[in-house]
């Protein structure tokens, strides 16, 4: 069952042709390892010498190479251009509809999704609203169906809303706990960890691209994925509604307080 739920570092130097090896014959390389890791041919781009995907991602050839790593429980984690500003925001309110509220399992799937986010100790709290001392409110109401959606920050604050289907409230809290941490997920910035190729835990779909917010590898992440490894993934099959180790490095990059 699925459901669908950059700055790179040259280790060289930015000028490849210091490292003493035609950067023509490496940008081939990084173009056959790129369409390999499935992206598609009109995706890539060389300007300058250098590689890039979704038009603003410079991809090296290391990371290049590692995106064909496929080792065991291993995925990517991408990020927005757009982030919560830790400056500014401390406490993050969440705020569920009163027909959201009726829903036991998917109030109790909320519940569990914030102590997800706050057993991290990140720069920020996830709080369950009504409650006061907010710096960013995030409403969570209902939708039909069997699936969530909501969006990517602005500003430097989390996008404002989730959608929860009902159909989930006859699914496992596990699954409720999933989708929900995931949507939350979005609204801190973060990206599907298979966006470059859906296919990974879809067993369909397409490239998303950049999309227009940016797709941006997040140090300390690998750079290949796989079904279950991460909970940003864009489908799922027997979540458990917990971070992997990679989503937990992601968050922490991202968002610890020495950020």
């Amino acid at each position: 069952m699925f459901k669908r739920a950059a700055v790179l570092v040259v280790s060289c130097g930015a000028v490849l042709a210091g490292c003493g090896v035609d950067p023509r014959l490496e940008n081939q390389e990084i173009i056959s390892n790129l369409l390999e890791a499935g992206f598609k041919a009109d995706d890539i781009k060389v300007v300058e010498e250098a590689v890039y995907v979704g038009g603003d991602a410079h991809v090296p050839l290391e990371a290049s190479r590692e995106m064909l790593q496929r080792g065991e429980g291993s995925a990517e984690q991408y990020r927005t251009t757009n982030l919560v500003s830790t400056a500014t925001v401390k406490k993050i309110c969440v705020n569920p509809t009163s027909t959201f509220n009726s829903y036991a399992r998917l109030s109790q799937g909320l519940d569990l999704a914030l102590q997800n986010y706050n057993a991290l100790g990140l720069c920020f709290s996830m709080a369950r609203g009504p409650t006061t001392g907010c710096n960013a409110n995030i409403t969570v109401q209902t939708v039909s169906g069997t699936s969530g959606s909501s969006g990517y920050p602005s500003g430097g604050l989390p996008y404002g809303q989730i959608n929860i289907g009902i159909g989930l409230a006859s699914y496992s809290v596990d699954v409720v706990e999933h989708v929900i941490t995931h949507e939350l997920g979005h609204t801190l910035g973060l990206r599907h960890s298979d966006y470059y190729n859906q296919v990974i835990s879809c067993a369909s779909g397409t490239n998303e691209g950049a999309a227009g917010v940016g797709a941006i590898l997040i140090p300390g992440t690998p750079s290949t994925s796989t079904v279950g490894g991460s909970l940003m993934n864009a489908c799922y099959s027997n979540p458990t509604g917990e971070f992997t180790s990679s989503d937990i490095v992601a968050l922490r990059y991202l968002y610890s307080c020495g950020a």
